[in-house]
């Protein structure tokens, strides 16, 4: 009674009250009704935004339909008209939301068996497949958005792909290219190779061409298997860091932790004891044995087949280094080997007496498969200048970056150089200059490229290879290049003119 008297007091004591209550209204409303009218009175108007001049107060938001058939329905199970059964746990679900899902519509819509069960059991084939992943993937079909971990997207792939959901596995392609980083890029590609994700799969080879030279990781090395490996390696966008003679020297590495996956230790220590297991493996089974011819070194010969090997012995340090380490069989690579020397030789000799002055006309496979690959990282904002190492038939290319521009120069009087210097008069080359810079999980923050390019350069000449913009530029930033410095040697010469433009696109 207490509470009902106070709710009573609360309320107008009678009709008069109310109407009273009203009146004083209506005399405060249209008070200034006994006032000389204005163009501001309020009272013949009416009001431009009503809610903005209540007092509105403000309620709980109120469930959404979806969040209420998704605790309803799947969470609870109401209604349910159908029960799966899958991995030792039950799904009391529903037959028109599981028709979303091309599996159970097909199941559902022939003449299957279980069209008419209650009950079903579900066989999961795929060991990627688990009772979290099928959790996510059943509730996905009563709901309008799903929370995709990038540790789990893997699993919920699996089971959206058994499950026929196209959307889902949209969305679980997009996340793995959005969280593509040195822990998760083979796993990733593998499953997306697995799977059919096509465009996973370019991403992540695209982060792993950007990446496995620049930023080296033990772990990363590990996990790449042969296929990978040898992918990479033969692949002419492979982000090089100095020579090739660094492409052969990280496949050392790699090869060492793949017949030693216990090793644990810093990336910088990592050649040293690679270097020293292979010192006691030839001393163990003999000195003329290369590693590559024995059991445990079979497996690599297709990786190591796809080393540019004419720029590893263009340069008299890495070629003795190659001797040294002797994984390269005679025998297995002989028709290699003496096919490089001899390419190298005749080049040379059409470089100097055959007027071989470079190639002049666009030849993209050729480029693609045999132009030298190197790189330089630059640290901080400033000015340098270097030349990469190796005989490369008397052209001694300078680089120079300075000002934001990256500048080519055909040194032959102007500068020092340790080896000899072609006097031609010019001298045409294919390249290929690539800038990027990374953040700490790899991905690219920005980049740029010239493409693939021919330029004829005179004695001394400097060619302006890039301007580039300093609201982009970013550091450490990497520069890479490839360069084709001599024609093929089945390209005929002589027929084609000299270019007038110091520089043509390849198209």
């Amino acid at each position: 009674m207490g509470s009902l008297g106070s709710h009573f007091q609360a309320s107008p004591r009678g009709p008069e009250e109310a109407v009273e209550r009203q009146c004083a209204g209506n005399r405060h409303s249209c008070e200034c009704r006994k006032r000389k009218r204005s163009s501001h009175c309020e009272c013949d108007s009416e009001p431009e935004d009503e809610d903005s001049q209540l007092d509105t107060p403000r309620r709980k938001k109120l469930k959404s339909t979806s969040k209420y058939i998704y605790q309803t329905l799947f969470l609870n199970g109401e209604n349910s008209d159908i029960q799966i059964r899958a991995l030792g746990q039950e799904w009391n679900l529903h037959k028109i939301y599981l028709c979303q899902s091309g599996y159970f519509s097909s199941m559902f819509s022939g003449s299957w068996k279980e069209s008419n069960m209650m009950v079903i059991e579900l066989e999961i084939p795929d060991q990627n497949i688990d009772t979290e992943a099928l959790q996510v993937v059943f509730g996905s079909l009563y709901r309008d958005d799903v929370l995709i971990k990038p540790s789990r997207v893997v699993n919920i792939l699996a089971a959206a792909c058994m499950l026929q959901l196209d959307g889902l596995i949209q969305q679980c392609g997009e996340t793995m290219k959005e969280n593509v980083n040195v822990k998760t890029v083979c796993s990733y590609y593998n499953s997306a190779t697995m799977y059919g994700l096509d465009s996973v799969m370019k991403k992540c080879l695209e982060w792993l061409l950007n990446n496995l030279m620049t930023h080296q990781n033990v772990d990363l090395m590990k996990e790449l298997g042969y296929k990978m490996m040898e992918q990479l390696i033969q692949s002419s966008d492979l982000f090089v860091m100095q020579v090739e003679m660094d492409v052969y020297t990280a496949m050392k590495k790699w090869m060492f932790l793949q017949l030693n996956p216990s090793w644990d230790g810093p990336i910088k220590q990592l050649l040293l004891d690679a270097d020293a297991w292979l010192c006691k493996r030839r001393s163990e089974a003999g000195e003329e044995e290369p590693f590559l011819n024995t059991d445990d070194g079979m497996p690599f010969v297709p990786v190591f087949r796809h080393i540019r090997l004419q720029y590893i012995i263009n340069d008299l340090a890495s070629a003795r280094m190659l001797e040294r380490d002797n994984i390269l069989p005679p025998e297995r690579f002989s028709w290699f080997c003496v096919a490089v020397y001899k390419q190298q030789w005749f080049a040379m000799l059409r470089t100097e007496h055959d007027n071989d002055n470079g190639p002049q006309e666009a030849n993209k496979d050729e480029f693609e498969l045999n132009s030298m690959r190197c790189g330089r990282k630059l640290t901080k904002d400033g000015d340098y200048c270097w030349r990469w190492t190796g005989f490369n038939y008397g052209f001694d290319l300078l680089v120079t970056y300075t000002n934001r521009f990256i500048i080519f120069k055909r040194n032959t009087l102007s500068q020092p150089c340790g080896g000899a210097v072609s006097l031609q008069p010019r001298r045409h080359f294919a390249y290929r200059l690539r800038l990027a810079s990374f953040d700490n999980s790899g991905k690219v923050v920005c980049s740029r490229s010239t493409g693939y390019q021919l330029v004829t350069l005179e004695k001394d000449q400097e060619y302006v290879v890039m301007n580039l913009d300093s609201r982009l530029l970013s550091f450490p930033l990497c520069v890479c290049c490839n360069f084709l410095y001599t024609s093929p040697s089945s390209e005929r010469r002589g027929d084609t003119p000299e270019p007038e433009n110091s520089a043509r696109s390849v198209s």
